[in-house]
């Protein structure tokens, strides 16, 4: 793999992430763009890292991409469980979204091109589409609480 193709890859890994991020950013304000493209980054540093010390066999791959996954976990636990939720669950959605983040930006690190195109559109939507379930009050106080958090 080149130079070139590495940049190419870990900016396509920042553009897909980052639009996730402000997504989140413009609903919530309390994580945005800059963590999720740094997100993004991670996730397509690790995937070529993989395959430039040889680790062809998929199976190498498929370790490379637990462990990355494993160690988001944490980042994802960080934004739910924090002192302003009040033993409330909160953030679940935004942790899900970094999750999404890593394997996309993985999948840029590998160079899937339609996987990182169709799986930005699906999040994007998910992600912005109101929440049929929870009330409004319930959507207004958690946007003040990830304010003030």
């Amino acid at each position: 793999m080149s130079d070139v193709q590495i940049i190419v890859r870990l900016f396509a890994a920042v553009v897909a992430t980052s639009l996730l991020g402000l997504e989140r950013s413009r609903r919530y304000q309390f994580i945005g763009a800059r963590t999720f493209g740094l997100i993004g980054i991670g996730g397509a540093v690790a995937a070529i890292m993989a395959m430039r010390l040889g680790l062809a066999d998929s199976a190498a791959v498929s370790r490379v991409l637990q462990g990355m996954l494993a160690g988001i976990g944490f980042l994802g636990a960080g934004v739910i469980v924090h002192p302003g939720a009040r033993l409330r669950t909160v953030g679940v959605t935004t942790a899900a979204a970094i999750w999404v983040a890593a394997v996309l930006g993985f999948a840029a690190g590998l160079g899937e091109w339609a996987l990182i195109l169709g799986g930005v559109i699906f999040a994007l939507l998910l992600l912005m589409i109101p929440e049929p379930l929870a009330s409004r009050e319930e959507r207004e106080r958690a946007r003040r609480e990830a304010k003030s958090g």
